[in-house]
């Protein structure tokens, strides 16, 4: 099988195709996630397309983004490139067009999918948080604590966290919520060995990806990671990273402690959410076209700000 390098470097033209769910004949589906469509291509390697839907609250809305999947993409690919020499991960360099089946339009794909290596997810989710918002900010008021790990008295909504805590949380399916959860479970589930592992990557991967956000005028305030493992057991990033999707993204110019700051990420649905008479449950309201236009345009910015 010829191996095809692929770019890995975002586009400067941010498309505006619009693609609810993957539609492609003689491909295996293994999986319909909240975002992603994942098909087996083979024993090693799997073709992820990011679709335009959109989650919030662990609810996939009605409404999509046009768009959303190819600046996801994009941008997870970019970070993937510049932090390889901290973390290996899931990319395998086959270009997209050469997997697809006969007919498919490769335009509507090329943006929006990666060939990527078969691993065995890591079942946890893995959070790194350098401030105090969204879950972790209520949990601290309730305890003074997040993830078990107690945190200095006194702190405010979006305060800067003395380092960056990792903050774990279950995996859950379809319909249900995560939940946190503290380091001695992680341990529990993984073993201690791959427990230190995943923490240890997690938070390098947000120091570095923090650290070159804000010289691009971004602060990450947390993120998640996912992980999977070959079947030598090496671990390897994987899925997305660092995008408005797993990440909150404040712009700095913008952040103020001890309210929630304005942001590039999808905190602006959530908000928008938060003003409606939902139980946050499926199914999820409906989103009003500007709020769409505006979300979309808040996440190329930031696909803007972090890659040109």
């Amino acid at each position: 099988m010829a191996r095809l390098e692929c770019a890995i470097r975002p586009t400067r033209e941010y498309a505006v195709s619009l693609l609810i769910q993957s539609d492609l004949p003689g491909l295996h589906l293994l999986h319909r996630g909240k975002v992603r469509d994942v098909y087996a291509l083979d024993a090693e390697r799997l073709l992820i397309v990011a679709s335009d839907r959109l989650s919030a609250f662990d609810v996939v809305l009605p409404d999509p983004i046009p768009g959303k999947g190819e600046l996801l993409t994009q941008l997870s690919n970019f970070w993937f490139a510049r932090t390889a020499f901290l973390m290996p991960n899931h990319l395998t360099g086959f270009s997209v067009a050469s997997v697809l089946p006969a007919g498919v339009d490769a335009t509507l794909y090329a943006q929006r999918s990666v060939v990527a290596r078969r691993l065995k997810p890591v079942p946890i989710e893995a959070v790194a948080r350098g401030y105090l918002a969204g879950s972790g900010w209520k949990d601290y008021q309730a305890s003074g604590r997040i993830s078990g790990i107690a945190l200095p008295a006194g702190l405010q909504q979006a305060e800067q966290l003395p380092q960056p805590i990792f903050t774990p949380s279950t995996k859950a399916a379809a319909g249900s919520h995560d939940e946190t959860i503290d380091f001695d479970r992680v341990v529990a589930t993984l073993g201690a060995d791959l427990a230190e592992q995943v923490r240890a990557a997690t938070l390098a991967l947000y120091r570095h990806a923090a650290a070159y956000a804000a010289q691009r005028g971004i602060l990450i305030a947390d993120t998640k990671f996912e992980f999977g493992l070959d079947a030598a057991g090496k671990l390897y990033v994987m899925d997305e990273m660092l995008t408005p999707d797993s990440s909150r993204f404040w712009p700095a110019a913008g952040y103020r402690i001890g309210t929630s700051p304005p942001s590039y990420d999808k905190q602006f649905v959530r908000d928008y959410l938060e003003t409606q008479h939902w139980n946050k449950q499926a199914p999820g309201p409906h989103i009003p076209p500007e709020v769409i236009a505006k979300t979309r345009a808040k996440y190329a910015e930031a696909l803007h700000k972090l890659t040109a």
